[in-house]
């Protein structure tokens, strides 16, 4: 769910080894192209460029259309608009941001006046901001903070309810929404993200009738989509049971697995959860909820690319193919998708997909084998590599050989940082990104490099592991 900016026509880098960059705006600057990507800037030696095309679709537009529709819906979500009583107080964002970022000062100041609805806007406004800056903790105290002084705010508790969302708080998430919906029945926005929380909730039928209403409030493509999405979960799991471990929800069809198989599933899942709590820390609030599908019900449902062997989309989806016992296979994919529920946990859900698929592979465990090296090492040092910037995009609009090469090369990635700096600095990069920091600052912030640098450090360990 984190915010999706709107497409927009930008530039295109065609580089010399044949890969593309799609940015925002490129410029020269001597012997280098610089060039944007959402807030973030780069640069690329101009001699491996083979020339740069103005128009086309904006780089931040790169996620699978489920997936834009999701996230574009939160950035959806109305304006506060602050009542006629409080006309006087002029322009109130930009009393409250200044600089590019939230004024505390400000904030009391208003608070100050002594107005509960001019303090809970003053708020809002600051978690606003930070929200979509994905600062989360800093959103999540002004949030807090405005609903005190207005706890039946609609707007303020659809915003909150959407941040709990993200941090995988989804009970709690339900409850705000449904004060969303009781203080605003006629909003089609509260009617979506109660939506959003039943489905995070393990309340899939309860989510379509809320995005139904919604629908009938305001038609919306994005909704319609979500709404299609839960109503091919609902069909497929019409006969499903469910059974509960201390941190999961099991769903499945009976005449699918053995009970022992079943078993088996938990039991792994629970040791992961205890590996991946020792490992990284900050384990998900909630149960973690698991589906076990066919594998014609898998992709029926989440409409994955045919190369997809699993999927952690807020619930881990996994495809048994007809399994009597958990193999060792079966065991790492488990690990690995249960891996992605703990990294959006301690990202605050701004984890890269890159960064994201290195760590779960890591903690799989799974390493570059020598062939694999040997290539991969290969494509590093003649600069035919996926730049680690344009992995930042969703791997899902890969076509299998490409994803092949950006998972190859997200491992190689995290696996150096992990052998040079050691897990505590992974953990530290995932923190600097729930605290609103681009990607590039938080390696900055924490192993000291750009992705340039990253990707020139990256060469000099493959090429050391596995040779020229």
């Amino acid at each position: 769910m984190a915010v999706a900016c709107a497409a927009a026509w930008s530039d295109t880098i065609h580089l010399k080894n044949g890969r593309t960059i799609l940015a925002d705006h490129v410029r020269e600057n001597g012997s280098h192209y610089e060039y944007d990507i959402g807030d973030d800037s780069y640069a690329i030696p101009k001699i491996l460029v083979d020339h740069v095309e103005a128009g086309g679709m904006s780089a931040r537009s790169t996620s699978s259309p489920a997936e834009s529709a999701a996230a574009t819906k939160i950035a959806d979500l109305p304006r506060f608009t602050p009542a006629d009583t409080l006309a006087n107080e002029g322009d109130l964002p930009s009393k409250i941001i200044k600089d590019g970022k939230v004024d505390p000062e400000a904030v009391s100041s208003l608070e100050g006046k002594g107005s509960a609805e001019l303090s809970a806007v003053a708020n809002f406004i600051g978690g606003k901001f930070e929200f979509d800056h994905g600062a989360i903790t800093e959103a999540r105290r002004y949030f807090e903070s405005a609903l005190r002084f207005q706890p039946d705010n609609s707007t303020i508790l659809v915003y909150y309810a959407a941040l709990l969302v993200r941090t995988g708080n989804a009970a709690q998430a339900l409850a705000c929404a449904q004060n969303a919906v009781s203080a605003a029945p006629n909003s089609a926005d509260a009617y979506t993200m109660l939506g959003y929380a039943q489905f995070a909730s393990d309340r899939t039928k309860d989510a379509v009738t809320s995005w139904k209403r919604s629908l009938d409030l305001r038609p919306d493509p994005a909704v319609e989509q979500l709404l299609a999405k839960a109503q091919r979960e609902d069909s497929a799991e019409t006969d499903f049971t469910q059974r509960e471990s201390s941190h999961f929800v099991l769903h499945y069809e009976g005449k699918q697995t053995s009970e022992a198989m079943r078993e088996q599933i938990l039991s792994a899942l629970e040791s992961d959860y205890d590996d991946l709590a020792r490992d990284l820390g900050t384990p998900p609030r909630d149960n973690i909820l698991v589906t076990l599908y066919t594998e014609q019900a898998f992709f029926d449902v989440t409409h994955a690319p045919a190369w997809s062997g699993a999927l952690n989309d807020g619930k881990l989806r996994i495809p048994i193919n007809g399994l009597t016992s958990v193999t060792p296979e079966l065991a790492r994919v488990l690990k690995h998708e249960l891996a992605h529920s703990f990294i959006n946990q301690l990202s605050g859900g701004r984890c890269p997909p890159w960064l994201h698929e290195g760590i779960a592979q890591l903690l799989e465990p799974k390493s570059l084998s020598g062939g694999d090296g040997r290539q991969l090492a290969a494509l590093f040092q003649s600069q035919r590599n996926i730049p680690l910037n344009v992995l930042e995009g969703s791997f899902l609009r890969f076509s299998g050989a490409d994803a092949y090469v950006a998972y190859a090369e997200s491992l190689a990635a995290v696996s150096y940082i992990n052998d040079s700096y050691g897990m505590g600095d992974i953990q530290r990069i995932l923190q600097q990104l729930s605290r609103g920091n681009s990607t590039e600052a938080a390696l900055r912030a924490t192993i000291h490099s750009d992705y340039g640098q990253l990707e020139s450090e990256v060469t000099k360990y493959l090429t050391g592991k596995f040779g020229n």
